[in-house]
Order: structure tokens, then sequence, then C-alpha cells
């Protein structure tokens, strides 16, 4: 049994319902049938209480509770004279936290709901969010936090936060950032949305911010980003809404590779039971009786003109059972390219396009429902048969919907947790196309390597073709079977190259960026090279990008 100061007790507030459940939490409970009051709850309560000290870690109310509220967890042993933060009695705790370095960027990662927000807010000095130290009925003053912290770099960074009481700048606009003049700065996914070039340019321009005496800490979920800008990171793990560790900073590669191996060594942990690696065949596996059991659909040279807007689509071919990830800036005609496959938009000068009708299913970038239901009853009407399909069930929503979430009301949805049912949905309904249009946003590392299973799952077994939309490079290199990438000038005149194998398509599409990529030797993730370092001159006189 663990140590009783090594146990907590998480009730979510949003699901436990006193009122329409009998209490089997408490009634079920050994330590209360002993006349100790080891959960507290009544009818007319808000929510349950569980004193942790009385707490033996049976589990019981955990298997009883209607409305799964109640998680007990055992932490690691060493971590309670750590506790950083906690949101009130059974609410969230945060152990530890990242340490900046003056003039150096720091880098988080971490899966969502593991307090990467509750540490920036921390570090922001901003007096409503003090670190607590776990004493949330009698927090510290900041004196008190500044002496908590003595001896670590952390003890510097808070006095310089208290006595020149710094403006911190947190989730802003990247640019409102960059022309104000501050000493910390703070970005929360600085890349969602922004296509890759954006992406390379924002990195330059946070890395800009660096001064001598400056702070710069970022959150970001694009793996290849984080390691472009960051000089060391720091990993967070621990379980999503009940508890977060921060680890000891790590060089960029090394913390990266910790994150996605799942294992911790210089504290001997192991947080995820498996590891993630991007490894991608340079030659597709298919033999020629594969290829020929496919439905090979061509499509010929095409054009449209939308405004001051122009088109120009190579001839190509696709097959089902296929993903095609397209490659290029915002703005250069993705979306229009797959309406004039679906028969949706007309090509110039009436050109006849002698392709069968498809049905597309579409995911925009955003998913939005203004309704008052929950996602299991959204499910129900939207696709129906697709929810009741075990197939389905195992192939898609096993692996993006937790049980949990699917008795959530729409509106109360995080933009990770609406993504995942905007995905769901677009599978979900009959078509012969799917277009996903950045399938990656808003989730975190861990969510967007299992959104990208379930798709090519999906894919594969209904034998249908997807058309992706991806600014994430390792989730692109991960999905993609074939490349269709995009030049010319967005919003004026653009081109829609043929589709092509992966590893000719992303060289140049990379081309076109001026940027070289090399694969990680531990889990072959794509790392961007320094540019005009020694390996990036070398990779681009061998035409290798």
């Amino acid at each position: 049994m663990a140590d009783r100061s090594t146990r907590i007790a998480i009730v979510n507030e949003d699901r436990c319902k006193p009122k329409k459940c009998r209490q089997e939490c408490k009634k079920s409970c050994p330590v209360v049938k002993t006349g100790k009051l080891c959960i507290k709850v009544t009818p007319t309560s808000k929510g349950a209480s569980i004193p942790e000290l009385l707490c033996i870690g049976c589990g019981i109310c955990v298997k009883k509770c209607p409305f799964e509220a109640i998680q007990i967890i055992n932490l690691p042993k060493g971590l309670e004279k750590d506790t950083t933060h906690r949101h009130g009695a059974n609410g969230f705790k945060l152990h530890r936290l990242p340490v900046p370095r003056p003039g150096q960027v720091l880098g988080l990662v971490g899966t969502n709901g593991i307090g990467k927000s509750t540490a920036l807010k921390i570090l922001s000095g901003n007096k409503d969010h003090k670190p607590n130290l776990g004493r949330f009925n009698n927090p510290p003053d900041w004196q008190e936090i500044v002496a908590h912290f003595r001896g670590s770099e952390l003890q510097s960074y808070f006095t310089r936060v208290v006595e020149e009481n710094l403006k911190v700048l947190q989730r802003f606009a990247i640019a409102a950032v960059f022309l104000t003049k501050a000493d910390i700065y703070m970005f929360d996914e600085p890349s969602s949305f922004l296509d890759v070039r954006q992406r390379l340019k924002a990195a330059q321009v946070i890395r800009s911010l660096l001064r001598p005496n400056s702070y710069v800490i970022v959150v970001e979920h694009d793996l290849s980003v984080l390691d472009y800008l960051s000089d060391f990171v720091c990993c967070l793990y621990g379980k999503p809404g009940a508890y977060g560790v921060v680890t000891l900073p790590f060089s960029v590669r090394e913390g990266i590779n910790v994150f996605l191996a799942g294992f911790i060594p210089t504290e001997n942990l192991r947080f995820r039971k498996e590891s993630l690696t991007f490894k991608v065949s340079e030659t597709p596996q298919e033999s020629d009786g594969e290829v020929k059991s496919y439905a090979r659909y061509k499509y010929p040279n095409m054009s449209k003109t939308l405004g001051g807007f122009k088109l120009e689509v190579m001839e190509g071919e696709f097959t089902d059972s296929q993903i095609v990830v397209m490659l290029g800036e915002n703005g250069t005609g993705k979306t229009t390219f797959i309406r004039m496959l679906a028969g949706a938009l007309p090509p110039d000068d009436g050109v006849e396009v002698d392709m069968p009708v498809f049905n597309v299913s579409y995911k925009p970038q955003t998913y939005n429902v203004k309704r008052k239901c929950t996602v299991r009853q959204l499910l129900h009407e939207k696709i129906r048969d697709a929810y009741m399909n075990p197939q389905f069930k195992s192939d898609v929503m096993d692996s993006l919907l937790s049980e949990p979430l699917m008795d959530q009301a729409i509106d109360t949805l995080s933009g990770g947790e609406s993504q995942r049912v905007g995905i769901t949905l677009c599978l979900g309904k009959p078509a012969d196309i799917y277009l996903i249009d950045e399938p990656s946003a808003y989730l975190d590392a861990e969510q967007r390597i299992e959104a990208s299973k379930a798709i090519k799952r999906f894919i594969l077994r209904t034998k249908k073709t997807a058309f992706i939309v991806e600014h994430d490079f390792i989730m692109a290199t991960y999905l993609a079977d074939r490349v269709i990438v995009y030049e010319g000038q967005p919003s004026i005149k653009c081109m829609a190259h043929s589709p092509q194998s992966l590893l000719s398509g992303m060289n140049l599409f990379l081309s076109h960026l001026n940027i070289t990529f090399r694969r990680d030797p531990t889990n072959f993730r794509p790392r961007i090279n320094k540019l005009e370092s020694t390996k990036d001159r070398e990779q681009k006189s061998a035409g290798s990008y």
C-alpha cells in the first residue's frame, strides 16, 4: 500500500451530481462503515469531498460512482515535498515548476490537462495565480514563496518578478508580444493554424526576443517547431485533470525523446506504456497484386479562377485505401481543389472532368456546434449507423473519444475535445473522399499520434480515400501515402502538382521553403536543421532536403 501522504483523491465538480444519484460512493466506502467520515456528501450538497488522510485507497467509490466523477491515485513517492499548487481540496495538483533561464528559450511539452497552462500562469507572477504550495485554505505570501524556492534558479526568478512587478504577456498574438518590450515572454501554442513557413517565421521572431536578461517560455505541441526554437525543455507527466509533475530541464533533443519514449531515465520512471516512433518506409510497401486490386481514379489538367485568385491543377491520379497529404501555405487553393474533385466547383473554360461523382465528407479547421446536447446525443443523431457499428467503435471512437467525454455537453468541450468529436463525425459519414482540414489543431502530441492511427486504420479498412491538409510536419509524414505540393503566390496564383511519393514530394516542398530535415536516430522523428549549419549545407548541396 502506498504511503498515505502520496495518495490523492480527485472529485470532478462538473460530473459529481449528488442530487441525481443515491450517494453510492458514501454507502459503499468501508471507512465510512467504521464510523469515520471518509466521504462527505448529502443529497443537497454541491459535490462530494474526500479527506485524503482517511482514504485507504480501496477504489470502491471509483467503481460505484455512476458519473465516473472520482479518481483515487497513488502518486510516485517523494513528490509531496514538491507540491507547488493545488486547485482546492479534491482538485488538480501540480508538483514542481519549470525553471526558466535568462537569455534562453524554455520549451514545455506534455499532454493536455497536465498543468502546462497552470505553470505558465504561476510563472507570470500574476497575483491571482500565486503558487499556494498545496495550502489552498491558507495560501502563503510572496516572501514565503521566494523562501520556499531558496537555493534554486526559481528563487532569483520569483525575486525578480516580485521586486520589479514585471509586465508579463501571455497568449497574445505573436506580433503584439513582439512589439511590446518586456523581460518575460510567454507563448501558449504559437503555431496553431499557421502553415509551415509561418511556423518557422514565428519561431525566428520568438528567438529574436532573447536578450541576456530576458526569459522566454513556450508551450508547443508541434515537436519539430519546439525542437527548432527551444534551448532546453521541461517535460510534464501525470494524469490529465488529476495531477502533473514537471521534470528537471533536459537538452532539447533529450527532453523531446524522453517525452516520446514515455520513460524518464533520471527518475527511473515510466509514465506511458509504449513509446512513440515515427518510422516511415522509403519505398511503398505494396506488391503489384495489391496495386491492381485498388480502384484508380484519374483527373485531367484543370484550372479555376475565383475573383483575383487562380489555381492551376496538374493531372494526376489517386487510389482508394490511400491518404494524400496536401502540403502548401495557407491560401494556395487546397480546399478549392477538393471542391473541384467533388464536382461542387466546375473548372474554367467548361473542361469536362471525366470522373465518377464523389461524395465528400469535410471536417473544417474548427468544429463548433451551438446546441444544447451531449456528445453521445450528437453522434447518435448525426452518424447513427457508424455510432452503432462495433468496427467503427473499435477503429475510431475508442481511440478518439473517452467514455466520460461522451456524456459531456457539447458547449462545454475544450478545443482538443471538439477537434476529436469533429474528426469522429467526419469519418462517421458515408463518403468516397474524406477531406480533413488540420486534424492536429488543439491536440497534444500523444493525441496527434492516436488521431493519425485512427484515420489510417479507418481509411485502409473501408477502402476510401482521404485528402488531409496538415502543417504539423511530424503528423504529415506519419499519415502520408502520397503528397500533393502546392506552390506559387498565396491568394493570387498557385499550382497543384500531381500526387507523388512521400520522399520526392517532401523534397520538393522543403526546397521551396529552403529548409532541410534530418531524422532522429532514436525514434526517427523529423528534426529541422539549423539554417546554414554543416548538415543543412551538406543536404542542400546533395539535393536531399
